[in-house]
């Protein structure tokens, strides 16, 4: 299936977020708040919107252990 044109933040969104329009002072950014990202052929860094939605929301999800840190894992056996 396509993906989204919503599913990447816009080129306009990524200057929002890091405050910076120049590719590499972007990157930089993203790079010093441990933002995940890919490089397009282009070279402009690439961040998915759940992504960003995560971190906006004070969420800081990495690439191993599940997507989130331990305390931002619910407890399940609250539930019992």
């Amino acid at each position: 299936t396509a993906m989204s044109a919503t599913e990447f933040l816009t080129a306009a969104e990524l200057i929002e977020v890091t405050g910076y329009k120049h590719i590499a002072s972007q990157r930089e950014w993203l790079d010093k708040n441990g933002w995940a990202y890919v490089v397009n052929a282009a070279g402009r860094p690439i961040v998915g919107r759940w992504f960003a939605r995560l971190r906006l929301a004070g969420v800081h999800p990495h690439m191993d252990g599940g997507g989130m840190s331990p305390a931002g894992r619910p407890n399940f056996a609250a539930l019992d």
